[in-house]
């Protein structure tokens, strides 16, 4: 059994805040980060290069990362 990497939960809290706060739209920046972890999941079963984080923890965090293009938070 692979142990997963361990995230601080305010760590984690804060991240999903900044990306709330960042949104004109909750529903769509969900269904967005949703999205997101569903592509990494997918990602990751073919190139396995760290499968200790969790798809939506990473998706989270690509997506604070982009924050500096708002473009990217539009649909």
């Amino acid at each position: 059994m692979s142990k997963r990497f361990k995230f601080d939960s305010s760590e984690m809290i804060y991240l999903t805040d900044k990306l709330m706060n960042a949104a004109s739209n909750r529903y769509s920046i969900v269904v967005q980060v949703a999205r997101r972890a569903k592509r990494v999941r997918y990602d990751t079963v073919e190139n396995i290069d760290d499968p200790m984080i969790k798809p939506v923890q990473r998706a989270l965090m690509e997506m604070t990362d982009e924050l500096t293009e708002p473009e990217l938070l539009r649909d």
